[in-house]
Formats: structure tokens, C-alpha cells, sequence
């Protein structure tokens, strides 16, 4: 049985779908593993590493000040973690923005991130990383405001109120869940991002390793992180959706190999937190990179 066979058969133990790619960040050409690596898919939160590879990219540049301020205020905030949470206004720097995005996925940061580097950048910037699938639709006030539109609601309110009444088949039709219809990538092309990111081969140096460091700082550890003993490096971003939970990440071992990572798996049941699943992805991860090992 090939690697690619074992993490099948560990996503089926759990019930899981999954798309996966591994490949050795600095030698791509000793060998890969691959499960429906180019199937497109949906990638949530994961589009955050391109945001705050191009925020990096403007700060290196000098396009922007990183210790600039802003306010957030009750308009701002989308709901989540971060200053979203906050019941009154937050001053912030962008920077800080960039890694409450990172570290705990903030969706009202990454908004206000978003407007402030622009968000019609990504796509372009996706085109000069030769990222072909690689699709940026909007940010999470677009996907918020698509949610609510898809299910007849108004406010936030009204969607906490209806989405549970909902079928999951009528919740797997929102255009959330269609990679044709909000951001979306392939397996293949986020391990290619990361080698970018890891080789300082997508943008400049300190720009690159201001993303490393981020991703480092990322307070989830139960998926891919889970997957590896003591002293193996974990930097990853997650991203969930009900039914749907994604990881993009680098594992990087004491003797200085490290490995590029993205996994992919759906449910059946729509709920948003699984350990069992993360535990299966963390299972998939290790099991791919030991045997490129």
C-alpha cells in the first residue's frame, strides 16, 4: 500500500473525504503525495496567507506603514474571535491586524486588512505566484454578506436563527460550499504558495518570513500540528466551514528538512468543530511526510 493509499484508508476510518498534497519544500523532485490534489476546493480561512503574504509584500516595499492605526469600531465587526469579540472601539496597528488574522483567524481583522491592501491585489498577486486555480473572491464581509443572502437572512441575528433549521442539503447548496462561487485553490497549488513562501521565492525575504513567523504564532494545534512528536516545527493556517475543515502548513524537523502540507476533508455531519477529524488530518499529514522521509 503507497502513502497515498494509507491516508485514503485514514480518512475512511473517520468518515472523511479528503483531499491531500506533501511535498519536500526544498527538493520538490524527490517525490510527492497526492490524493485528488488537483481537485478544486473551497479554502475559508485559508486565503489569509495570501492577505498577509500581500500586506507583508506593501510593508517591505515601504506602500504602507505596518504600525499604522485603525479604529474598530461596531460596524467593523463580523463575529469570531479577535476584536470582533471586543464590546467596545479597538485601536490597532495593521500589523497587529496581520497577526490576530493569522494567529486565531480574525475575520473582522482580515476585513479591515483587506480593505487597506486592496483586495483586487490577490488575484494579481496569485497570477505572478503562478497560481492558476488559485481563486480570491472577496474577503469574510463578502462571504458573511453571501451566507445571509443564501439563506434569507438579514442580520446576523436572523442567520443564527434560520441556518439551524436548515437541511444539509439545502446548506451544502449555499454558494459558500462551490468553489466556483467564493475563494478556492487545490491541494497542489497551496503546498506551491508555501514552498514560495518557505524559499523567500514570493516576494521579498523579510516579507516572507514575516509570514512564516505568523503562521508559527497560530493558536489551533489540533490538526496538522497534533499529527507530529516533540520537536517537529508546525506553522500552518486553518480553515472551517460546517462539514468542511482545511489546514495549508510546513513541518519542519530538527535536521533542518521541511515539508510543505495541505489537507482537505468533508463531512457528512455539518458541524464546524470535530477533534476526531482534526486528529485524522494530523494522522494524514504525518503519515504522507514520513514516507517521503
Amino acid at each position: 500500500m503507497d502513502a497515498g493509499e494509507r491516508v485514503a484508508e485514514i480518512f475512511g476510518r473517520a468518515g472523511l473525504r479528503g483531499c491531500l498534497h506533501v511535498v519536500d519544500v526544498d527538493d520538490p523532485a524527490g517525490g510527492e503525495v497526492a490524493l485528488r490534489a488537483d481537485e478544486q476546493i473551497v479554502i475559508a480561512s485559508i486565503f489569509k496567507i495570501m492577505l498577509v503574504l500581500e500586506f507583508a509584500r506593501q510593508a517591505a516595499a515601504g506602500q504602507l506603514d505596518p504600525t499604522e492605526r485603525v479604529v474598530v469600531g461596531p460596524a467593523d465587526r463580523l463575529g469570531g474571535w479577535g476584536v470582533a469579540g471586543c464590546a467596545d472601539d479597538v485601536e490597532i496597528s495593521l500589523r497587529d491586524l496581520a497577526y490576530l488574522a493569522m494567529s486565531v483567524s480574525d475575520n473582522t481583522a482580515a476585513d479591515l486588512l483587506l480593505r487597506r491592501v486592496g483586495a483586487d491585489v490577490l488575484p494579481m498577486l496569485a497570477a505572478e505566484l503562478d497560481l492558476p486555480r488559485t481563486r480570491i473572491v472577496g474577503g469574510p464581509r463578502q462571504l458573511a454578506e453571501t451566507m445571509l443572502s443564501d439563506v434569507g437572512a438579514r442580520t446576523e441575528a436572523d442567520f443564527a436563527r434560520i441556518f439551524p433549521t436548515l437541511s444539509p442539503e439545502r446548506i451544502r447548496a449555499m454558494r459558500v460550499f462551490d468553489p466556483e462561487h467564493t475563494s478556492s485553490s487545490t491541494a497542489r497549488e497551496l503546498t506551491r504558495l508555501l514552498r514560495l513562501v518557505w524559499r523567500d521565492e514570493a516576494g521579498p525575504a523579510p516579507a516572507c518570513a514575516m509570514v512564516r513567523e505568523l503562521m508559527a504564532r497560530q493558536l489551533f494545534w489540533t490538526r496538522l500540528a497534533a499529527g507530529f512528536p516533540p520537536g517537529v516545527r508546525v506553522a500552518g493556517k486553518t480553515g472551517t466551514l460546517p462539514g468542511l475543515h482545511l489546514e495549508a502548513g510546513v513541518a519542519e524537523y530538527p535536521d533542518g528538512r521541511r515539508y510543505a502540507i495541505a489537507v482537505a476533508v468533508r463531512t457528512e455531519r455539518l458541524a464546524a468543530r470535530r477533534i476526531d477529524v482534526d486528529l485524522a488530518m494530523g494522522e494524514a499529514a504525518r503519515t504522507a511526510v514520513e514516507s517521503l522521509r
